[in-house]
């Protein structure tokens, strides 16, 4: 059985991957990171769906570089924007090397457990202001990981299964997975309900749509 190490945000992407891994035989050790990011719903999301995996959880705080990292995210005096991700006003959304450093992390636990790979949910569909989504951010990450162990250590690769697909076909595949989608969260405001406005809401929202799968998600708007 493969031992793989994934980052699980307790979103749509992420989930869906850890169904589409435990699927495919890998046996996974999942990470959650708490960065300082202002809605914790994620990180209880994640909670629920490891329970239902039934896979080995970690927690990692290092909310304490919400103060290095500007961000609307992560920055109570920035404003969590609204509308559609082709807005200019949704870079603010980026969290600065948000990727590098939770895969840098990832590597050093997947060395230690002598884990082959580690997976994250990027996908196809992300947008140009999230640089470290792209495949260019993927395979520079795998040479940094050669090069940071020494020849008789485990050294982990990074995998992206679905880095040429969008947020719609990984719903497709979800679906296909049962994964509980109702147990993900995507909002980036927080509460009790998903918001329904800012672009993570409206992408969540229009990738069901044209997937053709029920949303039962409860949204404000």
């Amino acid at each position: 059985m493969k031992k793989t190490v994934i980052i699980l945000s307790g979103g749509i992407d992420s989930t869906t991957l850890a169904y589409y891994l435990k699927d495919k035989g890998h046996k996974l050790y999942a990470l959650t990171f708490n960065y300082g990011q202002k809605q914790k719903e994620e990180i209880s999301a994640a909670l629920a769906i490891v329970k239902r995996l039934k896979i080995l959880h970690k927690v990692v705080d290092i909310s304490s570089v919400k103060n290095l990292l500007k961000s609307a995210l992560t920055k109570s005096d920035i404003k969590i924007p609204h509308g559609h991700y082709a807005a200019k006003n949704m870079k603010s959304t980026v969290v600065p090397n948000r990727n590098m450093i939770m895969l840098s992390i990832a590597a050093g636990y997947a060395s230690s457990i002598k884990a082959k790979n580690i997976a994250f949910a990027v996908h196809g569909g992300d947008h140009f202001i999230y640089a470290d989504c792209r495949l260019l951010f993927v395979n520079a990450m795998c040479g940094v990981l050669m090069a940071s162990f020494f020849d008789d250590d485990i050294k982990p690769q990074v995998i992206a299964p679905f880095l040429n697909f969008d947020k719609t076909d990984i719903v497709r595949i979800g679906y296909m997975l049962k994964v509980p989608f109702e147990l993900t969260w995507s909002c980036y405001e927080g509460g009790k309900k998903h918001c329904g406005q800012c672009g993570t809401c409206r992408e969540r929202k229009e990738a069901f749509q044209k997937a053709g799968v029920v949303d039962l998600t409860e949204y404000e708007k």
